[in-house]
């Protein structure tokens, strides 16, 4: 194919792309009331699931109240006469965008698909399931665990003694906050995928992750501490647990990445 043939190719699969998330916005832009009362404000409903089941399991592990964090009180605001309309067609699109990722992962894998080698091929079976898995639990972390702690914390920060500073969010401030946790959770969790990719490519190596793993550490404690609403432990370890997880298992997907590299090229040489 020439390179205007390959524009070509790559602009019908940008097109599915951009139809999947509108059909998947414009579903959500009808049923923008219920998705509203009951997905976005999720996080900072003190009857959100996540309160209810941290501080169950705080009691049940028998720490107390250690993990149950106080009601959070937000009242939001729109400061324009079409702030909430504008800010339900952004909803809707980046809900669309999250419906759709599976579908839009799959069209740029058909369009890089044709480039690969037979063996590549080999190595990348599942990828869709595996890339869309990832990302999910990823959002779903972010919502359901980071979500509440993040915003538990900034509304209950106080600036001075006096009280004399309220937060009062608009809507578009908490959505565009919401959409980079959820977002960026997702895409933090892909990274079992890209240490897998980057070692096929000859980037990284297990050896370079295991070497690192000392510093990740305490990147990982770092962010666990900026994230939780209090200094306790057990509330930074339910963050980092995952964080730290997923590290771990980005070094066996290595591994395993390596070893079969290995082994191709030994085959080449023998």
């Amino acid at each position: 194919m020439s390179f205007i043939d390959h524009l070509e190719e790559l602009r019908s699969h940008i097109i599915r792309s951009v139809i999947a998330i509108l059909i998947g916005a414009a579903f959500i832009f009808i049923y923008r009331n219920w998705i509203f009362d009951n997905i976005i404000t999720g996080p900072i409903n003190k009857n959100f699931i996540s309160y209810r089941a941290l501080c169950d399991f705080s009691r049940w592990a028998h720490l107390g109240d250690a993990l149950c964090m106080p009601p959070v009180e937000v009242t939001m605001q729109s400061t324009t006469f079409g702030g909430q309309f504008l800010s339900s067609i952004s909803m809707a699109l980046i809900g669309g965008i999250i419906i759709a990722f599976p579908f839009i992962f799959w069209e740029f894998w058909r369009f890089v698909k044709p480039a690969l080698k037979e063996k590549e091929l080999k190595n990348t079976r599942f990828i869709i399931f595996w890339v869309s898995f990832f990302f999910f639990c990823g959002a779903a972390f972010g919502y359901f665990l980071l979500g509440p702690f993040t915003f538990n914390f900034l509304a209950g920060f106080q600036l001075g003694t006096e009280n004399m500073i309220v937060t009062r969010p608009t809507f578009s401030d908490y959505l565009d906050n919401l959409t980079n946790i959820i977002l960026g959770c997702g895409l933090a969790f892909e990274l079992p995928v890209l240490a897998f990719i980057l070692t096929k490519i000859g980037i990284i190596t297990p050896t370079f992750l295991r070497t690192t793993r000392k510093y990740a550490v305490v990147v990982i404690l770092v962010v666990a501490a900026f994230i939780t609403p209090s200094p306790d432990w057990m509330s930074q370890l339910i963050v980092f647990i995952p964080l730290w997880s997923l590290y771990e298992l980005s070094i066996l997907v290595s591994a395993r990445a390596y070893k079969a590299v290995k082994e191709r090229e030994e085959e080449e040489w023998s």
